[in-house]
């Protein structure tokens, strides 16, 4: 069979033909069988023990571990391949200068060059899922192809595999369609077999996107990065398109709703890039007596302006698909406790009494390790025992701090927006955006220090705007133009107040300057009691101005029990005109690169900024 293209998803009529375009890709992909997922835990029970039976599964121990699994990945795919992630759009322009753009029609001969076939020999799994709850006015739906039963077990965890959303796209609701293989077929076109293996997958590799017709086209890795595609890229990728066009937004961001110790409750969202405390906060267990912190989601959020003209926020996963390296008792207790059962681990070592461990998990690793490839570990082999990119996957429920409204279908009020970046110097601690431009104008400009060698020169900032530089399925300038579009159509006196945060500031001899992890409760406490402010609850906790935004008032900052010179708290909140101005020519240089889609009002803060710079 010769196939010149790519089978067509999508049509300018109301209703998609769902059995038509999966039967179109069974066509092409050849698999042996076509079988329709549900979702149900007979389903998973089943699929896992096919795995466990091909060796792409190890069961951990029962009592130790009960319904856990070790995955070893094959050590070439190990990770999101950013070089081979592409935005298909039909103007380049569109993709922007951050996006690897490819032309859709050339990308669709070259996707049907290496789909043809790539099933033979395999089951194709069709799995309907919903991103959010089923029905809900802010989720959205889509179907996921692929012939990967470790991808559809990941898939069932990490969103919402039901019959119902096949009834629903039967019923006429739009449905974002994911074509996923790993490219490894067991059967030949003359007919010839040749064996599985645990984790089947081809060095060759596309994550490819086309937003104008709402596609996604993988190929070739089985990482769930690259493979779920449920999450980056229909959550972010796609959905950020889908939010441009209809009004509203699909962020980077986790989600938490504040408990006071007055019982007033506040719900926050916060973009953090890589390695910034995201996942810390999104389970942040407080150090402050009487508040409480509750998890709503610890990766993506979508915001959707209400009817009440506040801006709604859903969690739009099912589970958390996070990174296992660091994370510990110590750091993220509730994490630790989410993982007690029903979880997948990939790529992390495997102890002799049949659990896991990676490095950060005890401050001594076990004697008797086996690493991430299989082979036995000591501290001495020169190699991380676990993956430094190691996963868990897991349900979202298990979390001890969810909250009881994470899976309300419409949605929690939004009370602040939070941005925080790694910088050893110059960000302050804690400062609040004058307004929403303003804030926007924090969030395009998220930079981060490079911390080693492998990442760049050591010190060099990384800009990733609004923790969305590999997220975005379109340009970055017009993101931030859509950020200000959307703040316009939010009543002024309920729209989330934005902030920025940095709990990475250190001192001249290396030594970070704020504890951190729970104690970072402090911080929030004050951006809450600045929203309390704004709508006129109370004043007793300030805000004083500086250069770059409202920093907390003498003593506004509750400090009480830290062991805190008032000079780490000084210089934690030190605004220098002099190292902001040189600050200010790099953001400059950095919106050049965007060119003439920068929005004017970003161009206006950045010189309100160097006007305050010089005149403080």
């Amino acid at each position: 069979m010769t196939v010149t293209t790519l089978p067509p998803a999508r049509t300018d009529a109301p209703v998609r033909d769902l059995r038509a375009w999966v039967a179109d890709v069974a066509d092409l992909t050849e698999p042996d069988a076509v079988v329709w997922c549900d979702g149900s835990d007979a389903e998973r029970a089943s699929l896992i023990a096919g795995m466990v039976e091909t060796g792409t599964l190890l069961p951990l121990d029962p009592v130790l571990r009960p319904g856990s699994y070790l995955a070893r990945s094959d050590p070439s795919d190990v990770a999101r391949v950013e070089s081979r992630t592409f935005i298909c759009s039909r103007s380049q322009a569109d993709a922007g200068p951050t996006n690897n753009w490819r032309d859709p029609d050339a990308m669709r001969t070259e996707l049907a060059g290496v789909f043809a076939g790539s099933m033979r020999g395999r089951t194709m799994y069709v799995v309907p899922f919903s991103m959010g709850p089923v029905g809900g006015p802010i989720s959205q739906v889509g179907v996921q192809l692929t012939d990967s039963p470790y991808v559809v077990v990941g898939m069932g965890t990490m969103t919402r595999v039901s019959r119902a959303v096949v009834d629903l796209v039967d019923g006429g609701a739009p449905f974002v369609p994911a074509v996923h293989s790993v490219g490894m077929p067991l059967r030949t076109a003359d007919g010839t077999e040749r064996p599985d293996v645990p984790w089947p997958c081809d060095d060759t590799k596309y994550i490819a996107h086309f937003p104008e017709t709402r596609e996604i086209w993988s190929y070739g890795s089985g990482y769930g990065g690259n493979a779920l595609l449920g999450k980056k890229c229909f959550a972010l990728r796609i959905a950020s398109v889908m939010g441009r066009d209809e009004g509203w937004l699909a962020e980077h961001m986790l989600l938490v709703r504040v408990t006071s110790p007055q019982g007033r409750r506040y719900h926050v969202a916060a973009a953090f890039p890589s390695a910034c405390g995201k996942t810390n906060l999104a389970m942040l267990t407080p150090t402050l007596p009487g508040w409480r912190v509750e998890t709503l989601g610890d990766d993506i959020a979508w915001l959707r302006p209400g009817p009440d003209g506040t801006l709604r926020a859903i969690n739009p996963e099912a589970g958390f698909f996070g990174v296992a390296p660091g994370t510990s008792v110590a750091t993220n207790p509730a994490a630790i406790a989410t993982l007690d059962r029903d979880t997948i681990f990939t790529n992390v070592a495997l102890t002799p009494d049949g659990d896991v461990w990676w490095e950060g998990l005890t401050p001594e690793p076990p004697e008797g390790l086996v690493d991430w490839t299989g082979q036995p570990w000591t501290p001495d082999s020169g190699r991380p025992a676990a993956h430094p990119n190691s996963r868990f996957t897991v349900a979202a429920a298990q979390c001890p701090t969810i909250a009881d409204t994470w899976e309300d279908p419409d949605g929690v009020p939004l009370d602040a927006i939070v941005f925080g970046g790694r910088r050893a110097t110059n960000v302050p601690l804690v400062v609040q955006a004058h307004d929403w431009e303003h804030g926007v104008f924090l969030g395009a400009t998220i930079s981060s220090e490079q911390t080693a060698a492998a990442e760049g020169t050591v010190g060099e900032l990384r800009r990733d705007p609004f923790a969305m530089l590999p997220f975005c399925g379109y340009d970055m300038a017009d993101h931030w133009a859509h950020w200000l579009r959307v703040g316009q159509t939010l009543d002024p006196a309920t729209r989330p107040l934005m902030f920025q945060v940095n709990w990475f500031r250190k001192d001249a001899s290396g030594r970070y300057l704020w504890p951190g992890f729970g104690e970072n409760i402090r911080v929030l406490a004050w951006i809450v009691a600045q929203v309390d402010r704004a709508r006129g609850v109370r004043t007793d906790v300030g805000a004083v101005p500086s250069p770059v935004g409202l920093l907390p008032a003498p003593d506004a900052l509750d400090v009480s029990g830290l062991d805190l010179p008032d000079d780490d708290l000084a210089a934690l909140l030190d605004v220098d005109p002099a190292t902001w101005s040189v600050e200010a020519d790099l953001t400059e240089d950095f919106l050049a690169g965007f060119g003439d889609r920068v929005p004017d009002a970003l161009h206006a803060q950045l010189a309100a900024l160097r006007t305050r710079l010089t005149t403080s």
